[in-house]
């Protein structure tokens, strides 16, 4: 497994603001919390996504492509540092989330 921390530098309202990603050897994304400015912290798994906590659709690719986005800064990080987040973060509601228009979602 591998382990990514990445803070996406934004003005969109209500979007998350930091992303920790579990990944699978087979670069699909397993776990994932994000985090929102206001202290919210949300996890998906594969068998609890709703509203617009969820997993990626695509595999992962290298950390050093999202790293060198100006938007993002992304690292990898130990499994304790995942395993300590995912255990505070909270499963949403369902239905939470929205994106704002014209908002977009960070690329993995």
């Amino acid at each position: 497994m591998e382990y990514w921390r990445v803070e996406w530098h934004h003005d969109f309202g209500g979007e998350p603001v930091l992303f920790f990603h579990e990944i699978g050897p087979d670069r699909w994304e397993t776990r994932r919390v994000q985090g929102y400015q206001d202290g919210r912290l949300l996890r998906a798994d594969a068998g609890h996504e709703a509203g617009d906590v969820l997993l990626a659709e695509v595999p992962f690719g290298d950390i050093a492509d999202v790293a060198a986005q100006e938007e993002f800064s992304a690292r990898v990080i130990d499994r304790h540092e995942f395993e300590a987040v995912w255990r505070r973060a909270r499963w949403p509601a369902s239905g939470s989330g929205g994106h704002p228009a014209g908002g977009q979602r960070p690329a993995v």
